[in-house]
């Protein structure tokens, strides 16, 4: 161990590498994200290095020539840089004489502080003078003949100089590294240190990365330990937002609550009474942080939108549909639209389109094959046709908006559907303004919309607080039309918005049974019908022109798709064309995995392709990925694929950092080396973010390795993002079993409830 002078004249023993040095010189520094590249004299360390001089790198406040830091971290060579130190955390070296201290307070970093008034602090505060000012404004007051304004100029002076490092030095001792800190700073500013000695648990909904663990730990060295109300209520409001998100909830039964979150706070030597939960349950519903509504628990975002669409749903269908028309003529012109696309609409699909010219709000559902998409293109030129619209974007301007609006959650969902119709077609959350944060949308109650008939697909894919931003932009005498397939995925969002709207039965719904594809052979659609039913093809395991499957084990899945791709490769598909499914990232079977299989297989590293690491991640150009989050600023959203076109390395930039462009369907948008935990690699992905994308081929592992994952929506969903062949490889025990169980996944949810009392009162 080795013994290291730190603040104040402490000493530590330090078992961790460590380098202490005076800066040189900043290399480079990024003041957005405090990404900074110093060169550092070494004084004194532990590390095995032969150098005077290194640099490091990292996310570090400001750092000044001359100022001397204890940095923690590691040694890493740089393939074009050499020796560095990652820096994990720091502390200042402040002064550690009086001497030190006075010519520190009295330099050019504090105008208004001469050397006199400076030894006036030192005589008055001691050497911990400047950790004391910094911990509590007040210990200025002491200080004879300082003015109230030079004080608080000196404390505002030392917050800017040490305010970053006396939050990396308090949340270091907690496990906190350098990129976590600076985010709580970068949330507060001044006010961090404030906080976490105050209220800690804040941290939990303001800072993303801090969790309720990492919070209580802040909390415990400040006395909120036990049944601390502070404590039980961040670990209420904490576990209900959790339990919403990952299981899909719009609420949580109190009974249900309860036991998880005195779980979560209980220790082996402190168990939390269930009374002292209930009870803090009733002041934050008195208070406003939580939605108490008979036994039911609601974050306040999520009971205002349920309670939202509930309104919204109502005021629509109230509404009256301005222009109706007589039977022939609907028939004379959907005979005319028949002839000119050399079609004829079956019953339920002529039923669909006169419901959704006719009605204020109409649902139409049905599974792959039955028509949704003719349905949907019908509904869009007879409009046209009987209100005497162009449907040719071009005739219209800014001040005379598009009268047709059709919107899909994902932005493959949503060009599919503008390749079906012809027409343009965008997300929810573009047509929506979305600016980020969880309610920052242009469009609401307030500013509206335009346009005359809205038309949503995917809707399964909605979830509850999109519902609501949704409808309520929706204005006065605008149609609408939701479109979706009941036995897809929910979303992945909380609610069930398209199960609970079809079992409410307040909405005009015509389901399409008809299997129209069928006629073609497709014996993919005959497959997912089949399941719809909970039923297994006695020819499951033959080869069909369309469909095969392969057996396998869990160990053999990586070989078996790896030939399945590579027959597909030789055939002339491309990585674009062929889309692996899993439903797991981990597991030899599971995503990660299988990326990392298939990248070697598509895109195999040469001399020519550029590369950037990014953890234990290797992108390089020509690379398909997924962005995992949506980035309105850019208008790219979470599940778009994109292909990586260029890399530029960072001494070629301005910015003097990595940079990656990835190209989505022509959009070109750059990503500094931060963003890239906003995408991966898209070779294999998720069955939830293939939801409204179709790919001419689909290749998807089932096996007994994934069998808490193993349910029939999920395969479901799976098989039917497959456009020309479906490639199944594993076991058909565990395809049976997903197949024929029912789906027990229930979610917490009372929009179809509250939608049908809503209505018989309105009634």
């Amino acid at each position: 161990m080795t013994e290291v002078r730190l603040l104040d004249g402490e000493s530590e023993q330090l078992e961790r590498g460590y380098i202490k040095g005076e800066v040189i010189h900043i290399v480079f520094r990024n003041d957005e994200n405090y990404y900074t590249v110093a060169l550092v004299r070494i004084q004194q360390t532990n590390e095995l290095i032969d150098e005077k001089k290194i640099t490091v790198v990292g996310l570090l406040p400001q750092l000044e020539p001359h100022d001397t830091f204890l940095f923690f971290g590691e040694l890493s060579d740089h393939p074009r840089f050499g020796k560095q130190y990652k820096v994990h955390q720091l502390r200042r070296d402040v002064p550690q004489t009086s001497q030190g201290i006075i010519h520190y307070l009295s330099s050019d970093r504090f105008p208004g502080i001469g050397k006199k008034t400076a030894e006036t602090i030192v005589d008055t505060l001691g050497q911990r003078a400047i950790t004391r000012i910094v911990e509590d404004r007040h210990v200025l007051d002491q200080i004879p003949k300082l003015s109230k304004e030079k004080a608080n100029q000196l404390y505002e002076q030392l917050i800017q100089q040490q305010g970053v490092e006396q939050v990396l030095l308090t949340l270091s001792e907690y496990g906190f590294g350098v990129e976590l800190s600076m985010k709580v700073f970068q949330a507060y500013g001044i006010q961090a240190l404030d906080i976490i000695n105050t209220n800690p648990y804040q941290l939990i909904a303001d800072v993303e990365g801090i969790g309720f663990r990492r919070a209580d730990r802040l909390g415990a060295a400040i006395g909120m330990t036990g049944s601390h109300p502070e404590r039980i209520q961040a670990g209420c409001l904490f576990l209900l937002q959790e339990l919403c998100l990952q299981e899909g909830h719009v609420y949580m039964e109190k009974e249900a609550l309860i036991p998880p979150v005195a779980e979560l706070l209980s220790s082996p030597t402190e168990r939390i009474a269930t009374e002292d939960i209930e009870a803090q349950i009733v002041i934050m519903e008195e208070e406003g942080k939580l939605v108490v509504e008979e036994n039911r628990v609601y974050v306040k975002s999520l009971y205002f939108a349920e309670k939202g669409i509930v309104t919204s749903i109502v005021r629509i269908l109230a509404e009256e549909v301005k222009d109706e028309f007589p039977e022939s003529e609907f028939l004379k012109m959907l005979g005319e639209l028949e002839e000119e696309l050399k079609i004829e609409y079956a019953s339920s699909q002529r039923e669909a389109i006169k419901m959704a010219l006719s009605s204020p709000l109409m649902m139409l559902t049905g599974g792959p094959g039955t028509g949704k998409t003719t349905v949907i293109k019908g509904i869009v030129e007879l409009f046209g046709r009987l209100h005497g619209l162009s449907l040719e974007p071009s005739s219209y301007s800014k001040g005379n908006p598009f009268p047709v609006v059709l919107v899909a959650p994902t932005g493959r969902a949503a060009k599919r559907m503008s390749e079906a119709t012809g027409l343009p077609a965008t997300t929810i959350h573009r047509l929506l303004g979305w600016k980020g944060g969880s309610s920052h949308f242009e469009k609401n109650e307030h500013d509206q919309i335009d346009g005359e008939l809205l038309i949503v697909d995917e809707v399964s894919m909605v979830d509850v607080w999109l519902a609501n931003q949704l409808f309520k932009s929706v204005p006065k005498g605008m149609q609408v039309v939701l479109v979706g397939d009941q036995d897809q995925l929910p979303s992945v969002g909380p609610g069930q918005v398209l199960r609970d709207l079809l079992e409410s039965k307040v909405i005009p719904t015509v389901p399409l049974t008809d299997i129209y594809r069928q006629a073609e052979g497709s014996s993919i659609i005959e497959l997912a019908h089949a399941m719809k039913q909970g039923l297994i093809p006695e020819d499951l395991a033959e080869a069909k022109p369309d469909r095969r499957f392969f057996p396998c084990s869990t160990d053999q899945v990586k070989d078996a798709v790896s030939q399945i791709c590579l027959n597909a490769k030789k055939k002339g598909y491309t990585a674009k064309e062929i889309q692996v499914l899993a439903p797991m990232y981990k597991g030899v079977a599971g995503i990660t995995e299988l990326n990392r299989m298939l990248q070697q297989l598509f895109n195999p590293k040469t001399e020519q392709k550029r590369e950037i690491s990014f953890g234990d991640v290797v992108y390089r150009t020509g690379d398909v990925v997924l962005q995992l989050v949506n980035n309105p600023d850019e208008q790219v959203y979470n599940g778009d694929r994109g292909e990586i076109v260029t890399i530029f390395y960072a001494k070629e930039t301005v910015e003097k950092q990595d940079q990656i462009v990835i190209s989505f369907d022509g959009t070109e948008v750059v990503y500094l080396k931060k963003d890239l935990n906003q995408i991966t690699h898209a070779y294999c992905s998720s069955i939830h973010k293939s939801q409204g994308s179709e790919f001419p081929i689909v290749v998807m592992p089932v096996v007994r390795g994934y069998s808490r994952m193993l349910r029939k929506n999920l395969i479901y969903t799976g098989i039917t993002r497959a456009k020309q062949f479906l490639l199944l490889c594993g076991e058909l025990s565990s395809l049976n079993q997903a197949i024929r169980e029912k789906d027990e996944i229930i979610r917490y949810s009372k929009l179809t409830e509250k939608l049908k009392l809503a209505l018989e009162k309105d009634n």
